[in-house]
């Protein structure tokens, strides 16, 4: 019998990325899902957001396995910073494994990493919980959910899904098996909210195949697809839309490239090797017999075409008469930066298919498929995870429409502790969670205090204020030197530079007996008040002195 059970999400929820979800049994602790996040816009120089690990490097012992549910960035990137501090096994399916291993290795991780292929028919035992797979329907080939058996009944992470009823045998869900956990009995279930602001059924993938088809067969010029590097389905779609068309596909992105090798030599995508073209010749062909497939550097599309549309690309730049297909759902929050893309590449002469009129299909399910997931499950209790506020909150109602009670679900925030023991619900305490930035190899390095300076000198740029002095003569010996870098453009503020230089001159004068910080904080009080006065600007002031 297990005593004690809880859930933790440490990260996946309130958000959308760095998904990791903690299933604790007794003294065992078992890790579903280690994902990163893109940085917001107030995260300045910031490369990637992963989950804080500090309570699982203070367990590191009780841990037991790290469980992967499919291989989107989201859910396997911050693998290798969990890996340097909790050295256990990982699970996964084989395409997950792959682009796993291909992540690894371009984050450059040095230690020995523990893979292991399942299936999901794969049963693995563990001192306390069995652990069992299902099939998944996601944009992506391999993905899981993961059921971790308990005494009191089965805790259940979705991992991403929907339910498409034209999804082809590498994508079709095992919805007899989720209905079989569901009569064995389901204790808790953690299931993905994405959509769940969402009503009715997400768009199918015959749709979004068809759809796409009828733009290559009406684009006159060459086509360049966007899409997400990690969006195997949607690869799969452009390359059969160019076959029917018969085009050419180049493949632009080192991102891209990358997952696509993998994919192609595991058999994932069934692709006739005869019109892959290398880009270097695309200008041996017509316009019309071209599809150039593009994704950014980290595999995010939007940012590529900008520079193609600027020309700044190192290989392929927008002409007169291009089609544009952005086959890509806009990632919460980019709805602006992707209107100016547009914009820029209207302006470059593409025409440009994007948002509905490229039957863009959510790789998530919405309200009635969540609905259909509860139902098969039935759980005793439900937990709402994968996405923002708003989104977990909607998929509490959906649940209560599907017959639960207040009681029977929870909303967590990050780092709630979840007990699900004695038949109750109830939140315990609470563990160290948040952001752990990652800036260039600095890990954890950048904190609120670092993004806060970040953002003045973005704001209203800074000041430096040089001056030696002679103490012992009790005097100024060189300056004050004034250098200003995004405040004032120096050559047309000569009077306001000279103005504060005498101010500062005054002001060392006056304290020059005084400790330095003393001086120091005299020069920045002043300076303030002084610039913000002449120009209702507050950059950041940073005196300097020296002493000969």
């Amino acid at each position: 019998m297990n005593q004690n059970i809880k859930v933790i999400a440490l990260g996946g929820v309130g958000e959308m990325g760095k998904n990791m979800y903690l299933t604790e049994v007794d003294d065992d602790i078992f890790i579903v899902d280690a994902g990163l996040m893109f940085p917001e816009d107030g995260m300045l120089g910031i490369d990637i957001v992963i989950p804080d690990i500090s309570y699982l490097i203070a367990n590191k012992d009780r841990v037991k396995a790290i469980f992967l549910t499919h291989g989107h960035e989201d859910h396997i990137g911050a693998l290798s910073y969990v890996l340097n501090k909790v050295n256990v096994p990982v699970y996964g399916t084989r395409l997950t494994i792959e682009l796993t291993k291909a992540k690894l290795s371009e984050q450059e991780f040095q230690g020995k990493a523990d893979l292991r292929e399942i299936e999901s028919s794969t049963r693995l035992e563990f001192e306390t919980a069995e652990v069992t797979f299902f099939k998944t329907n996601h944009s992506i080939p391999g993905s899981v959910g993961v059921c971790i058996h308990t005494s009191e009944g089965a805790v259940v992470h979705t991992g991403d899904f929907k339910f498409d009823q034209t999804a082809g045998e590498l994508y079709r869900s095992e919805i007899g098996k989720m209905a079989q956990i569901g009569e064995e009995g389901v204790l808790c279930l953690l299931s993905d909210s994405s959509e769940a602001e969402r009503p009715g059924y997400t768009v199918s993938e015959a749709i979004v195949a068809r759809e796409l088809s009828d733009h290559f067969y009406s684009a006159p010029g060459r086509i360049i697809a966007a899409c997400f590097a990690s969006d195997i389905n949607r690869i799969q779609h452009i390359f059969d839309s160019a076959l029917e068309n018969r085009r050419k596909v180049a493949v632009v992105g080192k991102s891209l490239q990358r997952v696509f090798d993998i994919v192609l030599r595991l058999e994932y995508v069934q692709v006739d090797k005869d019109i892959i073209i290398p880009i270097e010749d695309i200008s041996k062909y017509n316009d019309n017999e071209l599809v150039i497939l593009t994704t950014g550097s980290q595999g995010e599309p939007i940012e590529a075409l900008q520079k193609m549309a600027k020309k700044t690309h190192s290989q392929v730049n927008i002409q007169q008469g291009d089609t544009v297909l952005i086959a890509a759902s806009p990632i919460l929050g980019s709805e602006l930066f992707i209107s100016k893309t547009v914009d820029m590449l209207l302006r470059a002469g593409a025409s440009v298919v994007s948002g509905k009129r490229t039957g863009q299909g959510s790789s998530h399910g919405s309200q009635e498929e969540l609905k259909f997931m509860i139902n098969l499950m039935r759980p005793k209790f439900f937990v709402p995870v994968h996405g923002e506020y708003g989104m977990l909150r909607a998929h509490a109602n959906v649940a209560k429409e599907c017959g639960l009670s207040e009681g029977q679900i929870y909303i967590p925030a990050k780092g709630d502790v979840v007990e699900l023991t004695g038949g109750k619900l109830i939140s315990v305490e609470k563990v160290a969670a948040g952001n752990t930035l990652i800036d260039g190899i600095g890990i954890g390095d950048v904190g609120n205090i670092v993004l806060r300076d970040r953002r003045l000198l973005s704001q209203d740029g800074i000041l430096i204020v040089v001056v030696t002095l002679n103490r012992k003569e009790r005097r100024i010996e060189a300056g004050p030197e004034i250098i200003s870098r995004g405040f004032v453009y120096v050559r047309e503020s000569e009077k306001l530079m000279e103005d504060s230089a005498a101010l500062v001159k005054g002001i060392v004068e006056k304290n020059i007996s005084r400790d330095w910080g003393t001086i120091k904080q005299e020069m920045r009080d002043a300076l303030y008040q002084h610039l913000y006065s002449k120009t209702k600007r507050r950059p950041m002031i940073m005196p300097i002195i020296m002493e000969v």
